[in-house]
């Protein structure tokens, strides 16, 4: 099933290049309906496979012969994590679909071409237990985002998404070496060569290498993520892409890196991250200020969305390395959150623009009055970023701080702090845009308001984070075997 999901995306996206001479609208049907069949295959992987050797947490496993020389398998497998993870990864991929509907008008099959491969590429991430099949799918989804970013971004797309591929390049290829490295300590050891993550647990125990191959993989996920000071390809990025560009690289690619964190850095070296978790809990912490001030300051729409984002994974980091289990299911459902937000401001950003030609907010102002349904979803995102209780993003930075006060009180405290800073640049962004005088913009041009596709796109999100915020529990029940951190097990 879960080979069958990636195969399903990347076949698709071939179809949906070659569906354009069959109309301008086909690619998109062909997009959508491959999201719906994956969707389906997923709702069917419920039969445990090979995963019923590796746990009860595990949910489905498939193994497949693909280099047995090397010990290099086509490892696929899901607990709770990897379910919601890949759930998020094709809802959102539907989001960015309806967002392009009528946006794309260039080559609007190579484009959603482009936009599953970068999914299958994502789902590969979520799924893959082989450290090499893992690197093979982290590599897969660079490429296609990168046309995406280039091909149909802004003014300045060329210098934002080669920003982006060499940040993202040069962390991976940290990543392959530590991977290399870790393997053949485990091959010191037991004389077999593997790249099994069951195989490689506990292979750098004790090793005066554990500290710098963690790094390795360190720097990859939070190049990803992004963390301070490691983020500045994201605003760039961001601004230039296109909406559905912009929905998939902040609701998707960002979580890969959180999810590397939570499956790979601590399982895979216990001691040397609990040794390098007060450096880390820094940067999460100083992700979360930085992020909000720098939000804050911004004049452009996307830009405010893309800091905040940054602020907002700040607490992925923070949860991960409190290691308590409560914090560490709240960087989850942070995760889930933040990507179901931010995609939706990040459509909302692109609404404008489509309408407005500029995303300047001194020359917005008064949307509200054109645009009345625009500006109510405008504020349901915005009171979700800025943590309202009943929506999702609240469950999750409650429990990262809920957890984290318990083994790091310092740093919980200070990303408190990052609650207040979401409060003003939210206020701040949904006054300058939506209320007072109509700016210079809506002086010149007509506003319509949100469509049937918009109202439908975000409403689904806005579903999701209404049912993440009033009804945790489910998903909270699907995390707790794939957090076994102990309660009480405070880093150093």
């Amino acid at each position: 099933m879960l080979l069958g999901i990636v195969l399903a995306l990347l076949a698709g996206g071939g179809v949906a290049v070659l569906a354009e001479r069959f109309g301008p609208m086909a690619p998109q049907r062909v997009a959508l309906g491959t999201l719906v069949l994956a969707a389906l295959l997923l709702a069917g992987a419920d039969a445990p496979g090979v995963a019923a050797a590796w746990g009860p947490e595990w949910i489905h496993g498939e193994a497949y012969r693909w280099i047995p020389r090397f010990g290099i398998a086509l490892l696929l497998g899901i607990d709770g994590l990897g379910l919601v993870l890949v759930a998020l990864t094709l809802l959102l991929g539907g989001v960015a679909v309806l967002a392009s509907w009528t946006e794309v008008e260039s080559r609007p099959g190579l484009f959603h071409g482009h936009l599953l491969w970068t999914l299958a590429g994502a789902v590969g991430v979520f799924c893959a237990l082989d450290l090499f099949a893992f690197f093979v799918f982290w590599e897969v989804m660079l490429v296609p985002m990168y046309f995406l970013i280039a091909g149909w971004g802004h003014e300045d797309r060329s210098r934002a998404a080669m920003k982006f591929f060499l940040f993202t390049q040069v962390g991976g290829l940290l990543m392959l070496l530590a991977i290399v490295g870790l393997v053949w300590l485990h091959r010191d050891a037991t004389g077999a060569l593997s790249f099994s993550f069951f195989a490689l647990q506990g292979a750098a125990t004790g090793s005066p290498w554990a500290p710098w191959l963690l790094a390795g993989f360190l720097v990859a996920f939070l190049v990803k993520l992004p963390a301070v000071p490691l983020h500045s390809w994201l605003p760039d990025a961001h601004t230039q892409a296109p909406t559905a560009g912009s929905v998939v690289l902040a609701g998707v690619l960002l979580k890969t890196g959180g999810y590397g964190l939570v499956r790979f850095a601590e399982p895979l070296f216990p001691e040397a991250a609990r040794a390098l978790a007060l450096p880390v809990l820094a940067v999460g912490a100083a992700s979360v200020l930085y992020g909000g001030l720098l939000a804050f300051s911004q004049r452009d729409f996307k830009r405010v969305v893309a800091y905040s984002s940054i602020g907002h994974m700040g607490f992925v980091v923070l949860g991960v390395f409190a290691f308590d289990a409560v914090a560490r299911q709240g960087a989850i459902v942070q995760m889930v959150a933040h990507g179901l937000s931010s995609g939706a401001l990040f459509l909302l950003a692109g609404a404008v623009q489509h309408r407005l030609h500029t995303r300047d907010l001194d020359a917005l102002g008064g949307l509200w009055d054109r645009a009345p349904r625009m500006g109510a979803f405008a504020l349901f995102f915005l009171a979700a970023a800025l943590g309202l209780p009943g929506l999702g993003n609240f469950v999750g930075e409650f429990l990262v701080l809920l957890g984290s006060f318990r083994t790091q009180p310092v740093a919980a405290v200070l990303a408190a702090l990052g609650l207040v800073i979401s409060a003003l640049y939210a206020l701040r962004l949904l006054r300058r845009a939506f209320h007072g005088p109509a700016g210079p913009a809506l002086a010149t041009a007509p506003v319509p308001d949100l469509d049937r596709r918009e109202l439908l796109a975000l409403g689904v999100l806005a579903a999701g984070l209404l049912w993440l915020g009033l009804q945790p529990q489910f998903v909270l029940d699907l995390l707790g075997p794939a957090t076994p951190v102990p309660l009480a097990g405070p880093a150093p």
